[in-house]
């Protein structure tokens, strides 16, 4: 099996793949959050306890894309992986409580979380509740700002999951977002990253109030491997995301992913 044939997005050409572990987990993750509300954990400067069941993923989702600094004698004992500002935890083995480091990509916000694991009850529902973590003070300056204009105003995590599942996600799974809508964009290839190794092409555009939400398609054209860093982008972005951050060389199935851009005017004014 190859990626091109898990990728789903009738306006897109269908060659543009991922990498499958991550787009299980992602269309795992729209299972999950069909079936029950997340679990709602305000952050106010107190470790935040995370129980997991061996075998069952948990989803953590933060404010922001985040990075992970988990203790070296937990590397085997849990997977992480994160992707577009969630968390997805599985225990592979019951650990005792753990204290975890996670921190916004550019280090300007840092949570602290309780991590353990035990075996699951195989007579209970092994299925665990997603977190959703959030900053008490955003949310209330997003409660003002969307009682003034009478639209609804998302962040920056949710536009991104939300451009990720409509290239990525079953059509049963789609869930549109209010006041969110296509954009015009012109699909020509741009010099998007620095230094001439990638070339890039916008697929889909969005709006969203006063935010311009665009998904962009980069190729290695290189016959080396390649790492993406969002410091190498031209253009004013508030927010870039990459699928992956790693290509490989020009040619393989993983040579190519897409980066998710937020900005406050259209893609071509903002580039």
């Amino acid at each position: 099996m190859t990626r091109k044939r898990l990728y789903r997005q009738p306006t897109v050409d269908s060659g543009y793949g991922m990498f499958i572990v991550v787009l299980f987990g992602l269309l795992g993750a729209l299972n999950a959050s069909a079936d029950q509300p997340p679990e709602r954990i305000a952050w106010r400067k107190v470790p935040i306890t995370i129980s997991l069941s061996v075998g069952a993923e948990r989803l953590v989702s933060f404010p922001e894309t985040v990075k992970v600094g988990l203790p070296p004698h937990l590397q085997t004992s849990v997977r992480v992986q994160s992707i577009a500002g969630t968390l997805y935890l599985l225990a592979r083995e019951p650990f005792d409580a753990t204290r975890v480091i996670v921190s916004a990509l550019d280090d300007t916000q840092i949570y602290v979380l309780d991590l353990s694991a035990t075996e699951a009850d195989l007579e209970d529902d092994v299925e665990q509740t997603s977190v959703m973590i959030y900053r008490p003070d955003e949310t209330e300056a997003s409660d003002v700002a969307s009682s003034n204009n009478g639209l609804a105003e998302y962040g920056y995590v949710s536009l991104t999951r939300f451009a990720a599942q409509q290239l990525y996600a079953p059509a049963r799974l789609l869930n549109p977002l209010v006041g969110v809508v296509r954009a015009p964009i012109t699909r020509e290839t741009v010099a998007l990253v620095r230094g001439g190794a990638v070339v890039a092409e916008p697929l889909i555009a969005w709006r969203a109030g006063p935010l311009h939400l665009t998904a962009v398609k980069v190729t290695n054209q290189t016959a080396n491997p390649l790492t993406l860093d969002p410091r190498t982008l031209r253009g004013q972005w508030l927010s870039a995301t990459f699928q992956h951050n790693r290509l490989l060389g020009s040619g393989s199935e993983a040579d190519r992913t897409v980066v998710y851009l937020i900005s406050d005017r259209p893609f071509a004014d903002a580039f």
